[in-house]
């Protein structure tokens, strides 16, 4: 069996089934957008890292309300929500420069939703040969930038 030390992993996995607050909104209250990684606010949205990402850059962009789908939203929330992905996208793709991306919504846990509760859309910068022989040959993905020089980038020391 293949090992890979990730000891930033144990306070998410300790964690899981011990809270049924919603980790999106704790972070909004706590109102630390640096500490938490939010890097863009709009009226009724906010743009935050994936601190778990798929890829470098991997983004989530969320109304504040919580609601667990897009059709519990008003229409000026859902305007917001998409204007601010992208801008999110255009913000990823200035600072990183990616060939692409995948955007996304999992509605419901069947579906994927690691947060059912409170509806979120993933950004997820991709460029070519950015799946390499890591995870197909040792089931390991590499990340290539720390959460804190992305977010510098990103705000460029506005937060």
């Amino acid at each position: 069996m293949d090992k890979l030390w990730a000891p930033w992993r144990v306070g998410y996995i300790t964690q899981i089934g011990k809270t049924r607050k919603c980790v999106f909104c704790k972070i909004l209250r706590e109102k630390k957008d640096r500490k938490n990684f939010i890097f863009m606010r709009t009226r009724y949205s906010f743009a935050v890292l994936n601190i778990y990402p798929y890829n470098n850059g991997h983004a989530l962009i969320l109304p504040y309300r919580h609601v667990n789908d897009l059709s519990k939203l008003g229409k000026e929330e859902t305007i917001d929500l998409i204007e601010l992905l992208g801008s999110v996208q255009q913000r990823l793709g200035k600072a990183i420069k990616p060939g692409g991306f995948n955007i996304g919504l999992n509605i419901g846990r069947v579906a994927g939703a690691g947060f059912p509760g409170h509806v979120h859309i993933h950004i997820v910068p991709r460029w070519k040969g950015d799946v390499n022989f890591m995870p197909i040959l040792t089931g390991t993905k590499v990340i290539s930038q720390s959460l804190n020089a992305l977010y510098q980038k990103l705000t460029k020391g506005k937060s």
